[in-house]
């Protein structure tokens, strides 16, 4: 399905065309000059496909796996577009640690027509937040670089504003799924003046164990929510899955 593109997403769109121009960009996941997001990379994304846990997207031979048994996350279901692996894995190291906010937009076009094909009751798009420090350290959230552009492509509300950081975390990365969860444990805060009664997807870069999308989650079903679902740009599986 060919989405409609809007008419500011298109505005933006040729603003970068012209930047473009003047700067050419290297595409990250092949360094080739004169694109931000090449046509072979594009084609060369392992997309998360086969058997997966229906409601948090792992890697999964049972219809629902044993962790979302024994403790339900609040969102419906959660799904991510690609496996983290090259070229992607590039893309998103560029993203967030290398300014390179014009892959942003770039990097959504490929994304909505998968979004589209969830067929998700969903109303907005919320980006994960992050916290005041981190934020003033990076300069800015490269979630939301790639949700706002998504937002608009697929038609739906961009509430940055709906979610917030309560307080600094550190990182997750090498943190078992336990250490995660304390971690993240009432981490996040939502407004009920944007999302209450909403149908919201709740939006990360890397889904690795779904805690951050499902504390997420839990923060915006109790601020008064409808209903959550979770999208990732790409999931980290393990060895065994791959």
């Amino acid at each position: 399905m060919t989405l409609k593109k809007p008419f500011l997403y298109r505005l933006e769109s040729f603003l970068w065309d012209v930047v473009d121009l003047v700067f050419p960009p290297t595409c990250p996941g092949c360094q080739t000059v004169g694109s931000p997001w090449c046509e072979d990379c594009k084609q060369s994304v392992i997309r998360m496909n086969g058997r997966v846990c229906q409601v948090c997207g792992e890697n999964c031979q049972q219809d629902i796996c044993t962790r979302c048994k024994q403790t339900r996350p609040s969102f419906i279901q959660a799904r991510s577009w690609a496996v983290f692996k090259q070229p992607i894995r590039g893309a998103l190291h560029s993203l967030k640690y290398r300014q390179n906010i014009g892959l942003g937009q770039a990097l959504a076009e490929s994304i909505s027509p998968g979004l589209d094909e969830l067929g998700w009751p969903v109303q907005a798009i919320i980006p994960i937040p992050l916290s005041q420090q981190r934020q003033r350290e990076r300069g800015y959230n490269q979630v939301a670089l790639v949700a706002r552009p998504l937002a608009q492509l697929n038609s739906l509300e961009y509430l940055p504003a709906g979610l917030r950081r309560a307080r600094h975390t550190r990182s997750q990365v090498g943190l078992n799924v336990e250490e995660r969860k304390h971690n993240l444990k009432d981490a996040f805060l939502a407004d009920p003046q944007w999302v209450a009664g909403k149908q919201i997807l709740v939006m990360d870069d890397v889904c690795t164990t779904g805690t951050t999308l499902a504390e997420a989650a839990r923060a915006l079903i109790d601020s008064g929510a409808k209903s959550v679902y979770a999208f990732t740009i790409a999931r980290a599986i393990s060895h065994k899955d791959a």
